[in-house]
């Protein structure tokens, strides 16, 4: 199947809001770039007339290219670069050898359109944060696992168990893919968009979304979770740091953690 890659000159919470409003009009995945959103779909589901109205009437810029199917690894295999944080976690796609020296932890992933490979400031700043948990025998839920790559280093870390969701059916397929390249056993992953039909409790949830969803979400994440749970949350940029907090602690979370890279923000909140 060949794709159409719309490139956006959007950053930052433009970025976050066309994602959700492309995600609507059948965009499949989304790389964000330092100065840029690359947005993907199937060129079978393409309609420039509905990217025009999003885009170029709210003046927008962007530009359009065409992706064969057979170069489509090979378009991603020539932009995807291993990525380390610090010396607990490292990130790489099968084709790259491991790292040396190894860190505590080492991802494979199968580089493809599902956000989530480590390179962005809000993976890497919860990785940060998940590095002083303690995993070991907790239960996980990962809300828009993307690769799956939080879900996969929370298995790694000693989770009994963690379950994983996304409203792409593309991202779901690759954090398969990932799960079996890593050969974890105690990850499962399926399709949603919603927290409305989740009734497990969980130790820890970590949700690497957008500022509005998590908003949108801040009391079913509290129902979700456990008393003493903890509950990580990144996508979100410092100018939003406010309206998360005023919809968090009413919620009875309290702000125990805090990084802010290039401009966005992982936050750690405990549940009192």
């Amino acid at each position: 199947m060949s794709h159409i890659a719309i490139t956006i000159q959007a950053t930052g919470d433009q970025a976050e809001l066309l994602i959700a409003e492309l995600a609507e009009a059948g965009y499949e995945g989304f790389e964000e770039q330092e100065t840029a959103l690359v947005a993907f779909i199937p060129e079978a589901d393409f309609d420039e007339a509905i990217l025009h109205d999003l885009l170029t009437a709210n003046g927008i810029a962007y530009t359009q290219e065409r992706i064969e199917q057979q170069n489509w690894n090979a378009l991603w295999e020539s932009n995807f670069q291993p990525v380390q944080v610090d010396d607990f976690c490292g990130i790489r796609a099968n084709f790259h050898p491991s790292f040396d020296p190894r860190p505590t932890y080492e991802i494979e992933i199968t580089p493809k359109m599902a956000f989530g490979t480590g390179h962005h400031a809000t993976t890497s700043s919860v990785i940060k944060l998940m590095r002083a948990i303690d995993f070991k025998g907790k239960k996980v839920f990962d809300f828009g696992t993307g690769t799956g790559i939080l879900a996969i280093l929370a298995e790694m870390m000693g989770a009994a168990g963690v379950d994983a969701i996304d409203y792409d059916e593309w991202a779901v397929n690759n954090t398969i893919e990932n799960i079996g390249a890593n050969h974890m056993q105690r990850v499962k992953v399926w399709q949603a968009d919603n927290l409305g039909g989740i009734s497990e409790k969980y130790d820890i949830l970590l949700a690497n979304i957008n500022c509005n969803v998590l908003l949108h979400y801040m009391a079913d994440m509290r129902r979700l979770l456990s008393p003493g749970g903890i509950l990580l949350l990144s996508g979100i940029m410092p100018s939003d740091e406010q309206q998360i907090l005023a919809a968090a602690l009413p919620q009875g979370f309290d702000l125990q953690h805090k990084i802010e890279k290039d401009n966005w923000l992982a936050l750690q909140f405990g549940v009192q």
